[in-house]
C-alpha cells in the first residue's frame, strides 16, 4: 500500500483525535459512580514493501487500536471481598452498640441495687411502712427495667428484620440489573465503547451486591458473569439473563435464613450475614435476660411465701410473670411485704424471712449475674470495634489500590490533553508541509 507524508499525518491527527476524545471522556466521568478511567491505545500502521521494491516496510502512520479499561478483575475480586467483610463487620456492629444500649439505658443493674439496699433498710425496721412503701416502688422500677430492656432488644430486633428486608429487596433488584446487562453484553461488540460502559455497569452491580452478601464470580469469554450468594446453594443468583430471587426466613427466635429460589445459603459477608449475626445476639442477650428475670422472680416468691406478712398472714407472691417482657410487681399494699418467719403474729418485728430474702439474693448472684451479662455484650462491642476497624482498614486499602489503577487523576489527565493536543497540532503542521511540497512539485516547470 502506498504512503506519503500526508497520509502519514493526517492518520497521526485523527489518532490524536480519538486520544483527546478518550481524555475528555475521563474528565467528564470523573465523579460518575462505577466509571473506570479509559486508555487510548495506539498501533503504528505499516504494509510489506511492494515486490521487487527493497526498503524492508512502507510506512503508514498511526492508528487507534482500541480503548482499554483500565481494570483489574484481581484487584475487583479484592474489593469485592474485602468490603462484604467489613460490611459484615459494620452491621452486626451496629447491632451490638443497640443491644448494649438498650441493656444499659433500662439501668437494671442500677434497680436492682436499689432494691437489695432497700431490703437492707427495712430491715432495721420491718414495720415502718415507709419504707415498705419504698421497697415496694424499687420493685416496680426493676420490673419496669426488666420491660423496658426487653421491649428496646423487641425494637432491635425489628429494626433489624426491617434492615434486612430492605437489602434482600436492593439485592433482588441489582440482580434483574445484571441479568439485563449480561444480555446486552453477548451482543455488545469486542472492545467497543458500550461493552466498556456496560462492563463498568457489570462490575458496579457487582461491588453493590458484595456490599450485602458475599458473592463468588465467574466470567465467561463474552464478560458475561454467573454469581453465586455464600455458600452451600446450588442456584446461581445470576446466570446469562437470568436472575433468581434470595429470600429470608425468620425463626421463632427472631433468627434469619437465607435462599436463593428453594436453595438454602450460607453468608458469611456483607450487611445481610452481620444483621443475621446481630439477631442471634439479640436472641442469646434476651434469653439471658428472661433467665435472670425468672430466676428473679422465682428466688424471691419463694421465700415471700414462706413468710408471714405484716398482719400475720401467710406471705403472698411478690412478683408475677415468666420473664424480662411481663416480670410485674404482684403486691398491692407494702404491708404484704412478708418480712417475718412464717407463723409470726401481726405486727411482728421479727425480719427473720426478710434476712432469708437478702440472703437467697446474695446466693443467687444476681447483681454479679446481670453485671456479667452487661460486662459480656460489652466485651463483644470492644471486641468487634477492634475487628471492624482492621477489616474497614484492609478494604480501604484494597479501595485506594484499585483506584490508582481505574480512578480518573484529573493531573494525568491534563498531562494528556497537552501531550495529544501538541500531537494533533503537529500532524497539522505536518500535512501543511506535505501539501507545501506537493505546491512546490507542481510549480515546477
Amino acid at each position: 500500500m502506498a504512503s506519503d507524508l500526508l497520509t502519514i499525518a493526517s492518520s497521526g491527527a485523527r489518532a490524536a483525535r480519538a486520544a483527546l476524545d478518550v481524555t475528555a471522556q475521563n474528565i467528564a466521568n470523573a465523579s460518575s459512580e462505577g466509571y473506570v478511567r479509559r486508555t487510548s491505545l495506539l498501533a503504528e500502521v505499516a504494509y510489506p514493501s511492494p515486490v521487487g521494491q527493497a526498503g524492508g516496510t512502507s510506512l503508514s502512520g498511526v492508528r487507534l487500536a482500541g480503548v482499554e479499561r483500565n481494570a483489574d478483575l484481581f484487584r475487583l475480586a479484592e474489593v469485592r471481598r474485602t468490603t462484604a467483610d467489613s460490611m459484615r463487620a459494620n452491621a452486626e456492629l451496629n447491632g451490638l452498640e443497640n443491644i448494649q444500649a438498650s441493656i444499659e439505658n433500662a439501668r437494671i443493674y442500677e434497680a436492682l441495687v436499689d432494691f437489695e439496699a432497700g431490703l437492707e433498710e427495712l430491715t432495721a425496721d420491718p414495720t415502718n411502712l415507709s419504707l415498705r412503701a419504698s421497697v415496694l416502688e424499687n420493685a416496680q422500677t426493676l420490673a419496669r427495667s426488666f420491660n423496658v430492656a426487653s421491649t428496646s432488644l423487641d425494637a432491635v430486633r425489628e429494626s433489624l428484620h426491617f434492615d434486612a428486608a430492605a437489602s434482600i429487596e436492593e439485592v433482588n433488584l441489582y440482580a434483574r440489573e445484571l441479568a439485563q446487562i449480561n444480555l446486552r453484553l453477548a451482543r455488545a461488540q469486542n472492545g467497543s465503547s458500550d461493552q466498556s460502559a456496560l462492563l463498568d455497569q457489570r462490575d458496579l452491580m457487582l461491588q453493590k451486591i458484595s456490599e450485602r452478601a458475599d458473592i463468588s464470580v465467574t466470567i465467561a469469554p463474552d464478560q458475561t458473569v454467573e454469581v453465586r450468594l455464600g455458600t452451600g446453594g446450588s442456584v446461581p443468583l445470576v446466570q446469562g439473563g437470568t436472575a433468581s430471587s434470595l429470600s429470608s426466613s425468620v425463626a421463632a427466635d427472631g433468627t434469619l435464613t437465607f435462599a436463593v429460589g428453594a436453595s438454602a445459603v450460607t453468608l458469611s459477608g456483607g450487611n445481610l450475614a452481620g444483621r443475621a449475626q446481630a439477631l442471634t445476639h439479640v436472641r442469646d442477650f434476651r434469653d439471658d435476660l428472661n433467665s435472670m428475670a425468672a430466676n428473679f422472680i422465682s428466688v424471691v416468691n419463694t421465700v415471700q411465701t414462706g413468710g408471714a406478712a405484716l398482719d400475720g398472714t401467710p406471705g403472698e407472691p411478690f412478683f408475677s410473670g415468666t420473664g424480662a417482657n411481663d416480670i410485674a410487681v404482684a403486691l398491692s399494699s407494702p404491708s404484704g411485704i412478708a418480712t417475718a418467719p412464717s407463723g409470726a403474729g401481726a405486727g411482728s418485728r421479727d425480719p427473720g424471712n426478710l434476712t432469708a430474702l437478702r440472703n437467697a439474693l446474695s446466693a443467687g448472684e444476681m447483681a454479679e449475674q446481670l453485671n456479667a451479662v452487661i460486662f459480656a455484650v460489652s466485651s463483644k462491642v470492644s471486641g468487634l470495634a477492634t475487628t471492624r476497624d482492621a477489616l474497614d482498614a484492609i478494604a480501604s486499602s484494597a479501595s485506594i489500590a484499585l483506584q490508582s489503577q481505574a480512578g480518573v487523576d484529573l493531573d494525568q489527565e491534563a498531562v494528556n490533553l497537552i501531550r495529544f493536543q501538541q500531537a494533533f497540532q503537529a500532524s497539522g503542521r505536518a500535512m501543511q508541509v506535505a501539501s507545501d511540497i506537493f505546491d512546490t512539485l507542481l510549480s515546477i516547470r
